[in-house]
């Protein structure tokens, strides 16, 4: 079946076309997320999920040069967590996630689902979702524009309701990442679909209001276009094909969970995919993922400390781009059992080439980290970015810590230098926060980095975590007094992390 192509008009929002958003039930999903076991009314609508002036002046503060030892517990994914929050919109019924990171990211998701009326109940690592009543199509604008994930819910919300209406996304500014191949499956699916005013509304027209299995040809194999199809097909009548699908680990437990549900999904893990749509979805329970990236940050604080230490969960497969490079490096990472590995000191760091590639190729968030990583071994490195564009900001403040490495479109060269010294830097993203803790962990003297709002995003705990291996390492609030000569050590966590 043939894509179907329409005018896609882009206008900026007028202030009243904006969805207002309340601020009194902040409260209310602050007390479910921290504390747990308190509901969030559907009824509710949801404030600015902006981080607190508090959150966005904190800082971490890190003394370098110190060994790490121990095990560490690598959480659920973030990639797998929101997407699958955003599928349990499929099911009528309870939905019961488990192995949820603590994250921002996840936060806010919880208050977009919050919003359209689903009801949310969380204890500790586990996520009970109820989307049995969507009493709206209609997404916050406010929510959406500051998390590029949620635009992921269309598919779901137009193959349950028929209808939806959802704000282009926002998230890291790391690149252009249209919606366009999202926006021609859908209507390659019978939707009639429009942008306006920064908002995509679609519909499907007809009685039955359900979509309409299609063959869909990716041009971009996009980890977020083939989620929202593969969601939106679910629930549609008859067959869908997506080719060139992404591959990603997170696609596949996407699928697995929606396998969980009831729907008939084949080809996860390849380049092909084929949905049959059935008419409802049922409740299930059902666990996410270990995630890669946070275990591929773990193994580069291994390399670039010289350290030796064990992690787990992991799934030694999403790994092995990751792993490879690491030995290439001349870092020795072992198996220990099936779900743990563990990480040897490397006494020589070697020089090697990086190319960022979509999945099974070595993946764009261990780019920076693997750049702190090059920044001190012996010889020339050349990364190149080929996912993103925009995502080589966080070199210039590696060079702040002394680190010799010269950008040119989306190419770093890298020449290693012996060591790096302390300074103060700047995260401008996610994965390069995680890159400055890392660089922060190998250079000598103190490093102090802000924008640790990106760095919550996406990493549960990460500078407990740390502790607990021994990193000195400290988050600095507002109100806390700043010391200059702080050594901390794990017993200064101020709540212990399970391993």
């Amino acid at each position: 079946m043939p894509i179907a192509h329409c005018p896609l008009p882009l206008k900026l929002p007028r202030p009243n076309e904006i969805f207002p958003v309340e601020s009194k039930p902040t409260l209310i999903f602050k007390l479910v997320f921290c504390f747990g076991g308190r509901l969030i009314k559907p009824s509710c609508s949801l404030p600015d999920a902006k981080s607190s002036p508090a959150v966005d002046s904190s800082v971490l503060q890190i003394q370098g040069g110190h060994p790490l030892q121990g095990h560490v517990k690598i959480s659920g994914a973030k990639n797998s967590a929101l997407v699958i929050m955003a599928g349990a919109l499929l099911c009528s019924g309870d939905c019961r996630i488990r192995n949820v990171p603590s994250l921002a990211d996840v936060k806010r998701m919880g208050q977009v689902l919050s919003a359209l009326g689903v009801q949310l109940q969380q204890h500790g690592d586990i996520l009970d979702i109820n989307a049995s009543e969507i009493r709206t199509s209609k997404a916050p604008y406010e929510l959406v524009t500051q998390l590029r994930a949620s635009f992921f819910a269309i598919g779901a919300i137009l193959a349950r309701l028929g209808v939806a209406h959802m704000p282009l996304p926002g998230g890291c500014a790391i690149g252009a990442r249209p919606v366009d191949l999202h926006v021609r499956g859908l209507q390659a699916m019978g939707a009639e679909v429009q942008i306006e005013h920064g908002i995509c509304h679609a519909y499907v027209p007809g009685k039955s209001g359900r979509l309409k299995g299609a063959k869909i040809y990716l041009d971009i194999a996009s980890v977020g276009a083939t989620e929202n199809l593969m969601m939106a097909a679910t629930l549609a009548e008859g067959e869908t094909i997506i080719e060139n699908a992404a591959r990603e680990p997170e696609v596949v437990d996407l699928a697995n969970f929606c396998i969980a549900m009831g729907a008939k999904i084949k080809g996860a893990g390849t380049s092909t995919l084929i949905i049959d749509g059935v008419p409802k979805l049922h409740s299930t329970d059902y666990t996410i993922i270990p995630d890669r990236i946070e275990a591929g940050t773990f193994l580069v604080a291994g390399a670039i400390t010289r350290s030796e230490f064990s992690l787990s969960p992991v799934v030694p497969d999403h790994l092995v781009p990751i792993i490879a490079k690491l030995r290439d490096i001349g870092v020795s990472i072992i198996e220990d059992s099936p779900n743990c590995l563990r990480i040897q000191r490397a006494e020589i760091l070697k020089a090697a080439d990086i190319e960022t590639l979509p999945y099974p190729g070595f993946p764009t968030d261990m780019q920076a980290p693997f750049m702190s990583l090059l920044s001190i071994a012996e010889g020339d490195s050349l990364i190149n970015e080929s996912v993103f564009e925009n995502r080589l900001r966080h070199a210039s403040e590696l060079n702040r810590l002394g680190a010799d490495i010269r950008v040119k479109g989306n190419t770093a060269f890298v020449k290693g230098v012996p060591l790096l010294s302390g300074a103060p830097v700047l995260a401008t993203d996610l994965r390069a926060a995680a890159a400055l803790v890392l660089a922060g962990l190998a250079a000598q003297g103190k490093t102090t980095i802000q924008g640790l709002r990106h760095l919550d995003r996406g990493y549960d705990q990460l500078d407990k975590k740390l502790q607990q291996l021994g990193a000195k390492i400290l988050r600095v609030e507002p109100q806390t007094p700043v010391d200059k000569d702080f050594v901390p050590n794990s017993t200064d966590a101020e709540q212990s992390i399970s391993t």
